[in-house]
C-alpha cells in the first residue's frame, strides 16, 4: 500500500488472511500498522473454522460470534424500520445513531474489535455466493483507509469426502475421487506414529509429561495424547512462538514439556527456544517433525535447517534416531534427560532395519555399525538407510568403510572422532541439513583444529531452496543421493591416492 502510494498509482491492494493464521501474533503486529494508513487497502479474512486441523484460542472463539452477525442485520434493519415509522423524532433518531459510537453496531456487532483497531468491518458474507461478494468488494473499494471484510467459506465445499473430512484433506497423497479413500495404505508406521505412540506410553508412566503443538495435533501425532490426557495436552493455535514460551513456563513450574512441531514452522521460534529456553537451561523437549526433505510440500515445508539453528545454541542438546525403535529410546531419554533438547525425525515411513544394533542411548556417544578402515562414513537420522547403501556399495567396489550412527549432532563425539582419526584418512558425514552450521561442519571444525591431516567430505542439502517434488529424486538433484556420494567418495579417494 505504502508503496503503492509514494508512486501515485491508483490500484487496489488486497491481503488475504486465513482464520487460522490471525491465531498468530504477527497478524496484529500487521493490523495494528496497518490501522495508520489513510488510503484504502482491503483485507480478506477467509473463515473456514480450519487451519489444519481445528482452530482453537480466542479468536477462533471470536470468530465463531462474527459468524453469528447476521441475526445482528436483521435486528438493525427492524429497529430502523420501526424507528422511521415514528413521526418526526425517528428519522432524526436513526441519523444519530449512524454518526455516533453509541450506534447499534457498538453496542452488538463483534467485529468491533477491528473496529476499535481503526479498521473498517465489512461482513460477515457467504464466500460462495459470488454476488454477494462482488457487491461487498466494491463496497469495500470505496472505504478511505483499512476495511477487514470477513468471508466465511467451507473447507472441502463441493467434494464430500473433503467437506466431511477436511484435516484429512489439507495435504493428501492419491485416493479414489469417489470414495476419498487413500490408495496408497499405509504398511509401515511412520515416525509420527511411532512418536505417538511412545509419547502416549510415557504419559502413562510421568504424570507431569505434558503435550503442546501448535494447531496441528493431526500432523504431529498428539491426537491420542490429547484423549488420553487432555488436561496435559495444549493446542496453542499458529502460534509457535508462544507454544515455546509457553513450554518454559510449564517447565518453571516443574512439568516436563514436550513441543511437537514441523521443523519449518519451529523456524518462527528460534528466538524463544534461545532465551526463553537454553538461556535459562529448562527441561524442554523438541519433538521436530518433517526433518529433513519433505517431498510434495513443497519448498517452504522442507526441514533442511533445523541441525543448524538448534546446534548453535548453548544448552541444546540435538539427537537424529535411525529407525523406529531408536526414536522411543531417544524420546525415553529426553524424558529423564535435564535441559533442552531436540530429537529431530522426517517424514514418512519409519526405518526397521538395524535393529540387531541397538546399543543403550548415552549422552553424546554416537554408535558404531560396522568398524573397518581408511574411510569412516559417519550418517545423521533420516540417511541412515542410504549410509548402509553406500558401505554396501563401496564395500561391492573393494572398501572396507566404517559405518557410524551419529545419533548426537551436538554435543559431538570427539571421543570417537579421535578414535578413528587414528586408522582412518577420510571422513565421510551425511545429513539432510544444509551444509552451513550443519554436523559435516561441525566435524570439519573440529577435525581440523584436532586432526588436519584428515579430510572431511560433507555430504549435506545445496545452499538453496530445495522445491517441490519427490524425496528421492531431490536427493539425487541436488547430490544427496546413494550413487552420488559414493562416486563422490571413490574420486577423493583417486585423488588422494594420485
Amino acid at each position: 500500500v505504502h508503496a503503492r502510494d509514494i508512486l501515485g498509482q491508483k490500484h487496489h491492494v488486497v491481503s488475504v488472511i486465513g482464520d487460522g493464521a490471525l491465531t498468530g501474533g504477527m497478524a496484529y503486529e500487521a493490523l495494528n500498522n496497518a490501522a495508520e494508513l489513510k488510503t484504502n487497502f482491503i483485507i480478506i479474512i477467509n473463515d473456514n473454522n480450519m487451519s489444519i486441523s481445528r482452530n482453537v484460542g480466542g479468536m477462533s472463539t471470536y470468530l465463531s460470534a462474527l459468524r453469528t452477525a447476521e441475526a445482528y442485520t436483521g435486528m438493525k434493519m427492524g429497529v430502523t424500520k420501526a424507528l422511521k415509522k415514528v413521526p418526526k423524532v425517528g428519522t432524526a433518531l436513526v441519523d444519530t445513531m449512524r454518526k455516533t459510537k453509541s450506534s447499534v453496531k457498538q453496542l452488538f456487532i463483534p467485529g468491533m474489535l477491528f473496529e476499535n483497531m481503526g479498521l473498517t468491518y465489512l461482513g460477515p458474507v457467504d464466500g460462495h455466493n459470488m454476488r454477494q461478494m462482488m457487491k461487498l468488494f466494491n463496497e469495500a473499494k470505496r472505504v478511505e483507509g483499512p476495511v477487514v471484510v470477513h468471508v466465511l467459506t467451507k473447507k472441502g465445499r463441493g467434494y464430500e469426502p473433503a467437506s466431511a473430512h477436511p484435516d484429512r484433506f489439507h495435504g493428501t497423497g492419491p485416493f479414489d475421487i469417489k470414495t476419498g479413500r487413500v490408495l496408497q495404505k499405509k504398511t509401515v508406521p511412520g515416525y509420527t506414529d511411532v512418536f505417538s505412540k511412545a509419547l502416549v506410553s510415557l504419559g502413562e508412566k510421568n504424570k507431569k509429561l505434558t503435550a503442546i503443538t501448535a494447531a496441528m495435533p493431526d500432523g504431529t501425532g498428539l491426537v491420542e495424547f490429547s484423549r488420553r490426557f487432555p488436561d496435559r495436552f495444549f493446542d496453542v493455535g499458529i502460534a509457535e512462538e508462544h507454544a515455546v514460551s509457553f513450554a518454559a513456563g510449564l517447565a518453571l513450574g516443574g512439568l516436563v514439556p514436550v513441543v511437537a512441531i514441523y521443523s519449518s514452522f519451529l523456524q518462527r521460534a528460534v528466538d524463544q527456544i534461545l532465551h526463553d529456553v537454553c538461556m535459562q537451561k529448562l527441561h524442554v523437549i523438541f519433538a521436530v517433525d518433517r526433518a529433513g526433505l519433505v517431498g510434495a510440500d513443497g519448498e517452504t515445508h522442507q526441514g533442511c535447517f533445523d541441525l543448524s539453528y538448534l546446534s548453535m545454541m548453548p544448552n541444546m542438546t540435538v539427537v537424529a534416531p535411525k529407525n523406529d525403535r531408536e526414536l522411543e529410546e531417544m524420546l525415553a531419554f529426553a524424558v529423564s534427560f535435564d535441559g533442552p533438547i531436540a530429537i529431530r525425525y522426517p517424514r514418512g515411513s519409519a526405518h526397521q532395519g538395524l535393529r540387531e544394533y541397538q546399543a543403550p542411548v548415552e549422552y553424546g556417544r554416537s554408535e558404531i555399525i560396522r568398524k573397518g578402515k581408511k574411510i569412516a562414513v559417519l550418517g545423521v537420522g533420516s540417511m541412515i538407510p542410504s549410509c548402509m547403501e553406500i558401505c554396501k556399495g563401496l564395500k561391492d567396489d573393494g572398501y572396507d568403510p566404517t559405518f557410524v550412527n551419529a545419533r548426537f549432532v551436538k554435543p559431538l563425539d570427539v571421543d570417537l572422532l579421535d578414535e578413528l582419526a587414528k586408522d582412518h584418512s577420510l571422513f565421510v558425514t551425511v545429513e539432510e541439513n544444509v551444509k552451513s552450521g550443519g554436523y559435516g561442519e561441525h566435524v570439519s571444525a573440529y577435525m581440523e583444529a584436532c586432526h588436519p591431516e584428515i579430510r572431511v567430505l560433507s555430504a549435506a542439502v545445496w545452499d538453496r531452496f530445495v522445491p517441490q517434488g519427490n524425496v528421492e529424486s531431490l536427493r539425487s538433484r541436488i547430490g544427496l543421493g546413494v550413487e552420488d556420494i559414493r562416486q563422490a567418495i571413490e574420486d577423493s579417494e583417486e585423488l588422494r591416492e594420485q
